[in-house]
């Protein structure tokens, strides 16, 4: 990808969701000061990553990557100093970063629930997002979509039952296999 093709797909498809972008990170960072921040570091992930491909889902990636940078920054928050160990060595602590096969695992495991949304009705599709990617309550769900709650409720129950039933099969047909 050519840098401006990358910074023409970003002006054209992460700036928008700026806003919501911001409301993500006020609603679940406790430090309102630091948002600014995170919005620019989310945006420098964003544009690393879509330098070697940009994503079929620009919403989706853009929330995944702010939810992935909040996750890494409480982690550093709660590593021990190094200086605190003479040599890790002798610990015998594994490495916790996922080897390889793992990441193959992870990257299948993305792209069928990217595949089992896409097969969602839209408005599903839209609640389960609201819900599960940008962290929003029920009532900020309804609101957003401009339903009741209870039918936002309804939505993002089915949207979890028709996800489960595509990425596990029907719970009924897997115990008359056991």
């Amino acid at each position: 990808m050519t840098d401006d093709a990358v910074s023409a797909w970003f002006i054209r498809e992460i700036v928008p969701l700026e806003a919501n972008l911001m409301n993500y990170l006020h609603h679940n960072w406790r430090n309102a000061s630091d948002v600014p921040d995170l919005r620019q570091e989310v945006y420098a992930r964003v544009l690393e990553a879509a330098q070697d491909r940009i994503p079929d889902n620009p919403e989706h990636f853009l929330f995944v990557c702010a939810r992935n940078l909040l996750i890494d920054l409480v982690r550093r928050e709660q590593v021990v100093p190094m200086d605190t160990f003479a040599d890790l060595d002798t610990l015998g602590i594994a490495s916790g970063a996922p080897g390889p096969d793992r990441q193959v695992i992870e990257r299948e495991d993305l792209r069928r629930l990217e595949a089992a949304l896409e097969q969602l009705p839209a408005r599903t599709r839209e609640a389960i997002s609201l819900a599960y990617f940008e962290g929003l309550s029920r009532k900020d769900i309804a609101r957003r979509m401009g339903v009741t709650q209870p039918a936002a409720s309804q939505f993002i129950a089915n949207g979890a039952l028709i996800l489960g039933r595509i990425l596990f099969g029907n719970p009924d047909d897997r115990s008359a296999k056991s």
